[in-house]
């Protein structure tokens, strides 16, 4: 899945491109460097890893490979609406992953990527401290517990309906 930016990410990344002369060119300044741009943009498009490898004079694939090593790291940029599925244990014991797979079903992602609206971002968590709660989501910084497969689709529905009445609101008083 292709992310296209925008052009204040474009932009952004044009900053990047001139700071990115103040690190030096050591291979040891490999990961604060994806993290000091993960910063700024909230994740490594494919144009940030090309920079990287070129100022520090490693392979692109080098670059992802140790990127990609790390899940500090994202690679497409978080949804309007991040939604977050536990899967620790007590999560993971009470069908955690039928969970996911329903919300990557849903929203047609896979773990880890963003609706091409940037509306819905999914990722896999370790554990979100709410064990007794489990099955867990954390959808924003709302945390929804003991959550079904069958809950999915309501909650998606809820965040369009919001953002329907949003705009009508919006139009209402224009």
């Amino acid at each position: 899945m292709e992310v296209e930016l925008s052009a204040a990410e474009l932009e952004q990344i044009e900053k990047i491109r001139s700071e990115l002369k103040g690190f030096k060119k050591d291979r040891g300044q490999l990961i604060p460097i994806l993290q000091w741009i993960q910063n700024r943009l909230a994740f490594l498009p494919p144009e940030a890893i090309e920079m990287v490898a070129e100022h520090l004079d490693l392979s692109p694939s080098e670059v992802l490979g140790v990127a990609t090593f790390y899940n500090q790291f994202r690679f497409f940029p978080p949804g309007e609406h991040p939604i977050k599925v536990c899967l620790g244990t007590a999560c993971h014991v009470k069908g955690a992953d039928i969970i996911l797979e329903n919300f990557e079903r849903k929203l047609a992602i896979r773990e880890g990527e963003t609706t091409p609206d940037r509306r819905f971002s999914i990722e896999r968590v370790a554990c979100v401290g709410c064990c007794a709660l489990a099955p867990v989501t954390l959808m924003g910084e709302t945390v929804h517990g003991h959550m079904a497969p069958s809950k999915v689709e309501g909650l998606i529905t809820r965040v369009n309906i919001e953002k329907e009445v949003k705009e009508r609101e919006k139009k209402a008083h224009v």
